[in-house]
């Protein structure tokens, strides 16, 4: 069997959703999930970016991650973003995850100070040794300061349960070198950017974490079936969909965008943790508009 296997297709970072008082909305929690397992994504990916992982203790995480492996009960896989600045505190919270029931880990690199690339490999290499579950790299430079260089991934794919990447860099020739250098290695290559997930499945990739997911998920899921199934000209027709819809990221951050939308859809998911929570009036707008206009043509 695969060691990758479970890893492919449409893995939305699901957004944390918040009472008022900015408190877990548990309920509203379960609900986002069931809407996404129905819709047919293929893992539920715990505070990831669009999860407000940056924004969340310890303890909530845990609490998200016990209730995310509940309500999934081995549906599709559950992902947990484990990710911290130093080694140690990257083991503690993995091998946590692990004892929850998660199913695949994915670790950003370490963020705030410089950091080699033999750095980034020891890093890696300690947490893989400290656990016994998959482990998905997770490269987002204009977030961490650092990026993980093809070679860097070429080397780290050799280890049993590195067995995957997803690549947030926005360049394509960076996600594409990640599948050249390991396509002979039984590893999966994730789009961290929507707008290259079937670019992404063309070069050989296995699909994408998808954020637009939590607002559009059965679109984003036909990108990946459509793909499979050899209906290319859907495929496209998917993935072109979500450009208006990502067009509204100029007017925030797109993590509160993303989760203004799910709200403005009639979900009571709340807001993003104060200060990452403003939008403007022209984009609310706008992005009132551009989800008005996507219901009429029947996306969702």
């Amino acid at each position: 069997m695969s060691r990758c296997e479970k890893i492919k297709g449409i893995i939305p970072p699901i957004i944390t959703p918040m009472n008022e008082d900015e408190s877990l909305n548990e309920s509203e929690f379960r609900n986002q999930i069931e809407r996404q397992v129905k819709s047919g994504v293929h893992g539920i990916f715990c505070y990831g970016t669009n999860g407000e992982c940056y924004a969340l203790s310890t303890e909530e995480k845990e609490r998200i991650l016990k209730i995310a492996v509940e309500q999934v009960n081995g549906r599709v896989p559950v992902y947990a973003g484990c990710g911290c600045i130093t080694t140690r505190d990257t083991i503690e919270l993995s091998k946590k995850a692990e004892e929850l029931g998660a199913d695949v880990l994915s670790l950003i690199t370490p963020y705030f100070a410089a950091i080699s690339q033999e750095e980034l490999y020891e890093h890696y290499a300690a947490v893989a040794k400290a656990v016994n579950i998959p482990i998905v790299l997770y490269n987002i430079p204009a977030r961490t300061g650092c990026s993980i260089l093809p070679e860097t991934v070429a080397r780290l794919s050799e280890i049993d349960n590195i067995v995957g990447v997803k690549d947030s860099s926005g360049k394509w020739e960076n996600l594409k070198a990640y599948i050249e250098l390991t396509k002979d290695r039984d590893f999966a290559v994730l789009s961290g950017n929507d707008s290259l997930i079937l670019q992404t499945l063309k070069e050989g990739g296995v699909g994408g974490i998808a954020g637009c997911a939590n607002v559009y998920p059965h679109n984003m899921v036909s990108i990946y079936e459509c793909f499979m199934r050899g209906n290319l000209e859907e495929a496209q027709k998917a993935q072109d969909a979500i450009a208006a819809f990502r067009s509204c990221f100029q007017y925030g951050n797109p993590n509160t965008i993303v989760k203004l939308a799910v709200k403005l859809l009639g979900y009571p998911v709340g807001s993003c943790r104060k200060p990452f929570h403003s939008v403007p009036a022209q984009g609310v707008e706008r992005l009132k508009a551009v989800l008005e206009e996507n219901i009429r043509n029947g996306m969702d």
